[in-house]
């Protein structure tokens, strides 16, 4: 399939970020970055970002786990980061970034992780128990749902609808809007991966592939996880929300931990928003405690 790949000179000298680029070639022929750090043997914290973010959202929180003996395994989904960017709308489906999720789990020889994940990090890899029972042992959740076929609502509508409006979207100002006290440079990291629309087409289509009715594709699946996460899920589960999010903010996270069995109540960072792991260090800390 026809895939642009970002140059690399684009991710020198990134505010905050000095982690090594490591690569995978999947069996589609597309090129898959990933972060990979700390103990080979350390318990691994697979971390999954969303739209339109990269690992490098996860960058303050990879040091604090590491730190605790932990290996931190961090993706970017094709079309993000420095992974290959299919250059077909029609190419982005819930299935394709599926099926990837477990390629890169399987290639990686990841038997048990703590799943940790925001956003489409959440409406995929909460989906993992569906096909990998034992995989996930602890959960560290955050700003995310579960999509079961079910309209989310006016504040999804009107995302999409944004989303839809701006084919050549201005990432840098939209993770600026979503993040107080964001700066020009961090902005400008989460804008890297993105030479021009033609770079973008992930970042169009995740909108419109959000399962918000039965018979799309990825709603079954949301279905059956829900059925997981409510009544065979018995890990622990960590839970913090960036309160200033409109989209998947507090009404939404309170909803999750309902669903999620034996979730305790979460950890709400006041001036956390949409992209709550920029205050990702005091998460980090809260859940290895929590975890013990």
């Amino acid at each position: 399939m026809d895939a642009v790949r970002t140059p690399d000179a684009r991710f020198e000298g990134l505010s905050g970020w000095g982690f090594e680029p490591r690569y995978l070639t999947l069996k589609n022929g597309l090129r898959l970055h990933y972060v990979d750090e700390g103990p080979e043997d350390g318990e691994v914290y697979l971390c999954l970002h969303g739209e339109p973010s990269w690992s490098y959202l996860y960058r303050k929180m990879t040091p604090v786990f590491v730190a605790a003996g932990k290996r931190v395994v961090a993706f970017d989904w094709l079309g993000f980061g420095r992974s290959d960017k299919p250059t077909d709308d029609a190419v982005y489906t819930f299935s394709f970034h599926h099926e990837t999720m477990l390629e890169v789990i399987d290639a990686l020889g990841l038997e048990k992780v703590v799943l940790v994940c925001q956003d489409w990090g959440g409406l995929l890899g909460l989906t993992l128990p569906v096909d990998r029972p034992a995989l996930v042992t602890k959960l560290l959740i955050m700003n995310t749902a579960l999509a079961t076929g079910v309209h989310p609502g006016p504040g999804f509508e009107q995302w999409k609808a944004y989303n839809a409006s701006q084919p050549d979207l201005d990432v840098a100002s939209l993770m600026q809007r979503g993040t107080p006290g964001m700066t020009d440079e961090e902005a400008a990291a989460y804008a890297a991966p993105f030479v021009d629309a033609t770079y973008k087409a992930g970042v169009r289509t995740f909108p419109n592939i959000v399962p918000v009715a039965p018979e799309m594709d990825g709603a079954a699946k949301g279905k059956a996880a829900a059925k997981f996460w409510a009544t065979e899920w018995n890990g622990k589960t960590f839970m913090a929300v960036g309160v200033q999010d409109p989209v998947l903010g507090k009404p939404v996270m309170k909803v999750m931990q309902g669903l999620i069995r034996g979730c305790p109540e979460p950890m709400y960072v006041e001036d956390g928003g949409h992209f709550v792991q920029e205050r990702g260090e005091a998460i980090a800390r809260a859940a290895l405690e929590a975890f013990g």
